[in-house]
C-alpha cells in the first residue's frame, strides 16, 4: 500500500468508525479506494504488528473490573517473573519499566472479585508483592492516538463510574468483541452468527455502550512502537489532593498527553497520585517535553518521577468477558 493510504488507515479512524453493516466499504468509499484494498490493507498493518486490531476499546470498570499494579523485582528475575505474570489471561500489559518497581502491568477481570483472586494469585505465582493502582478519575483515556501531531483539547474530570451489569448475551459480545472486528465485507453480521443475535443487535448495542461511555472508542487500535514511536514515559507526580483535577485537567488538554488519570496514593511504598503517557521517537524528544510541560504548567515544586519503559513483555487487548 502506498504511504497516503496507510497513515489515513492509521490516523483517521482510531474513532468513529462506521457502525453500518458494511463498514469497510465505508472506509473505502472515503478514501478513494476498492473495499478489498482496505481489508488487505488492514490485514497488511495487522500482520506487520502495526495495529493491533480494529474494534471497542472498553473504559475502564464500566463493564468489568480492572487495575494497573507493579512489583519490585530483582532484575536478574525479571524476564522470569515476566513470564509468569504474562501465563494470565488477565493480563493484557506487561512491561518492564526504569524504577525500583520496575514490572508494570494491567489486570481485567468480569467482576472486582474475580480482580481481587487474579491479583492474590499472581502475587502467589510471581513470590512478590503487588501493589494496586486502580483507576480513580480520568482526564484523558485511550481517545486515539494521532500521528500526525494535535491541537490542544478540551479536558474534564471524569469519575469513574460503577459498573454496569450486563447479561449473559451481552457477555458475549463482549468476549467477541475483545478479539477485534473480522476483517470481513460484514463484519457485524459475522459476529452476530457467533452470538446468536441479529446484525442490527450488535450494532445497536454497541452504539448503547458508546453513548453510555462504555465504550471509549471504536476504530483502529494502533501499537506505537511498531509506527517508530519507541520511547514512553510514565510521568507520576505527587499533587496536593486539592489541586488534582485542576493539574490533571491542564495536562490532559496537551497533545503531548496521550493518558492523564488519577490513582490512589500507596503509602509508604507508592506517594504518587497522577498518571500520564508521553510518547515519542526519542528518548531526548520525551525529555525535553516533560521539562516542557512541568515549566508551563508549574509543576517544578511538585515531587515526581519519570518511568520510561525498556521491555515489552506483553500487549494485547484487555479482556473482561
Amino acid at each position: 500500500m502506498d504511504d497516503a493510504l496507510e497513515f489515513h488507515l492509521l490516523n483517521d479512524f482510531q474513532r468513529d468508525f462506521p457502525l453500518c453493516p458494511a463498514p469497510f466499504a465505508e472506509l473505502a468509499a472515503r478514501l478513494g479506494v476498492a473495499e478489498k484494498v482496505v481489508l488487505g490493507s488492514l490485514d497488511q498493518l495487522r500482520r506487520e504488528g502495526k495495529i493491533s486490531r480494529v474494534g471497542a476499546v472498553f473504559a475502564p470498570k464500566r463493564i468489568g473490573a480492572s487495575t494497573l499494579a507493579a512489583m519490585a523485582v530483582p532484575p536478574e528475575r525479571l524476564a522470569a517473573v515476566a513470564e509468569v505474570v504474562n501465563r494470565f489471561p488477565e493480563v493484557n500489559h506487561n512491561y518492564e519499566r526504569e524504577h525500583r518497581y520496575n514490572l508494570w502491568f494491567v489486570v481485567t477481570a468480569a467482576t472486582e472479585e474475580r480482580l481481587r483472586a487474579t491479583l492474590g494469585a499472581i502475587g502467589q505465582a510471581a513470590g512478590f508483592p503487588i501493589l494496586a493502582l486502580p483507576l480513580l478519575e480520568e482526564y484523558h483515556i485511550d481517545l486515539g492516538f494521532p500521528l500526525g501531531g494535535g491541537a490542544k483539547r478540551r479536558a474534564a474530570a471524569l469519575p469513574v463510574h460503577p459498573q454496569a451489569p450486563i447479561g449473559e448475551s451481552e457477555r458475549r459480545l463482549v468476549s467477541v468483541l475483545q478479539e477485534g472486528l473480522p476483517l470481513f465485507i460484514r463484519p457485524f453480521a459475522l459476529i452476530a452468527e457467533r452470538i446468536g443475535a441479529s446484525e442490527g443487535e450488535v450494532m445497536g448495542r454497541i452504539r448503547q455502550w458508546l453513548e453510555a461511555g462504555a465504550i471509549k472508542r471504536f476504530g483502529v487500535v494502533v501499537r506505537h512502537r511498531e509506527l517508530g514511536y519507541t520511547a514512553n514515559a510514565m510521568l507520576v507526580h505527587d499533587i496536593p489532593d486539592e489541586r488534582v483535577g485542576e493539574v490533571g485537567r491542564a495536562l490532559a488538554e496537551e497533545p503531548a498527553v496521550t493518558l492523564c488519570y488519577r490513582r490512589p496514593r500507596v503509602l509508604p511504598q507508592w506517594p504518587y497520585n497522577l498518571f500520564c503517557m508521553i510518547h515519542g521517537r526519542e528518548r531526548a524528544e520525551v525529555e525535553a517535553t516533560i521539562a516542557e510541560l512541568r515549566c508551563r504548567h508549574g509543576l517544578a515544586e511538585d515531587p515526581c518521577e519519570v518511568l520510561f519503559s525498556r521491555t515489552r513483555f506483553k500487549q494485547n487487548g484487555a479482556r473482561y468477558a
